[in-house]
């Protein structure tokens, strides 16, 4: 699903123009953004938790050349899916089987 389908299908069932829905979802998309720029943690009730992680600084070997190389610390984004999405996928998974 694109960005065009995901506005289209949730303009339809919210009753928004796509204009509308478009400006929602960029929105929420924008504080969203500030909010892990701030450090700050975003937890959705049944979806689950967005955090900006720090990577340390590590050495990696290439292993053509067998050169050493230090890799910098960096930020990083992690997503933890909530419980309740983690059952859902569960149960979807052993009712193909």
């Amino acid at each position: 699903m694109n960005n065009k389908e995901f506005i289209s299908g949730l303009s339809q069932k919210l009753g928004y123009s796509n204009k509308e829905t478009s400006q929602l979802v960029s929105s929420v998309l924008s504080i969203m953004t500030q909010e892990l720029q701030e450090g700050n943690i975003i937890s959705i009730q049944g979806f689950g938790t967005f955090e900006v992680k720090k990577k340390l600084e590590r050495i990696s070997v290439n292993p053509a050349t067998q050169q050493r190389m230090l890799i910098p610390p960096k930020l990083v984004l992690a997503y933890k899916p909530s419980i309740l999405l983690k059952e859902k996928f569960k149960q979807k998974t052993l009712s193909h089987e």
